[in-house]
């Protein structure tokens, strides 16, 4: 199983200045039933080199958070510094030369690869765009990216629908990599792909990693896939961000009701079941996002909220070890 052996990072450099700092920010979309808080005020760090797993429900807004990183979603307010840049307001050309520094890899490679050209000119557009090499020079490095994620060479002259969804992962992920990007959002890249494929693309990406230096922001909702390649996780519940620590400490010590009630939900996990309260009779349908619960989104599933937190939104704060922090007015 995925969980059972990690993969094994280098510690990042946590003193340094971040390369992506997100602060309050938010994504709102107004529909003829209301406005929809798709994202409602979150703010992270991501360093040079580091894996940050994003974990939560379907519908908490993780995917609509990575795009709003690359300006695929507008959003409603806040930063998005890369390198201290703020991305937010920028306008187009400034955009674009950002953005070869900041890529994704999309869960549908069957949607995201462009069935009417060849692999090679998936590859190489990026660079095209961006003007880097001549033609020949493109070409040479299509070959090589195309050899560093495990595919032949005459790849390039065949068509997306030719190869197997983990064969077409890779090529997003070479796609994504063509620019030399320091960081890639992997929005659940191996949730269509079995067990046995996925551990293939986690490695790719964790090899492709060391070699590069590349941070990761990786969105899943499974639990053992982002224990697997973390090396710290944030998890997300109904737009906001709930708690933040590292891999071993989430794990070890879970501070938040939602992190211990996702932990207990792993079905390898059965022996943290007893971290999560029982006999609550606490409804367990995710509320609307067109009208959150008032103070703490989570109090109308949790097993312990208080007075307290049926009006007081809890702030992301630390806690007494160093770098996690948790939401929550109990923790």
């Amino acid at each position: 199983m995925l969980q059972s052996n990690p993969l094994h990072h280098s510690v990042p450099e946590i003193d340094a200045p971040p390369l992506l700092a997100v602060a309050d920010l938010a994504v709102h979309y107004r529909t003829g039933r209301g406005t929809v808080r798709a994202v409602d005020g979150v703010s992270f760090e991501i360093h040079p080199g580091e894996t940050l797993g994003l974990v939560g429900e379907s519908g908490c807004g993780k995917s609509t958070l990575g795009r709003a990183i690359l300006r695929l979603v507008e959003p409603s307010r806040g930063a998005i510094r890369l390198g201290g840049r703020d991305l937010v307001g920028l306008p187009a050309r400034a955009l674009r030369s950002e953005r070869a520094r900041l890529q994704m890899v999309f869960q549908d490679s069957g949607a995201a690869l462009d069935p009417r050209w060849t692999v090679g000119r998936l590859i190489e557009e990026p660079l095209r765009i961006h003007g880097r090499g001549s033609a020949a020079e493109r070409r040479a490095r299509v070959a090589r990216l195309l050899a560093d994620v495990g595919l032949p060479a005459d790849a390039a002259g065949r068509y997306p629908h030719a190869f197997s969804g983990g064969q077409r992962q890779r090529i997003g992920i070479a796609r994504a990599l063509a620019l030399e990007p320091d960081l890639v959002v992997c929005d659940e890249p191996v949730s269509a792909l079995d067990v046995s494929v996925q551990a293939q693309i986690l490695n790719l990406l964790h090899d492709c990693q060391v070699e590069r230096g590349v941070a990761l922001l990786f969105i899943s909702h499974d639990l053992s896939v982002v224990e697997y390649v973390s090396d710290r996780v944030a998890v997300m519940y109904l737009g906001r961000i709930v708690e933040i620590a590292s891999r071993e400490a989430l794990w070890r010590a879970p501070a938040h009701p939602y992190t211990r009630r996702l932990l207990a939900a792993v079905p390898s996990q059965e022996r943290r079941r007893h971290r999560i309260e029982r006999g609550s009779g606490k409804p367990d349908e995710l509320p609307s996002h067109y009208a959150p619960p008032a103070g703490c989104n989570f109090h109308p599933r949790c097993p312990i909220a208080v007075e307290r937190c049926r009006s007081e939104p809890p702030a992301l704060r630390p806690t007494a070890e160093t770098g996690h922090q948790v939401a929550c007015h109990l923790a």
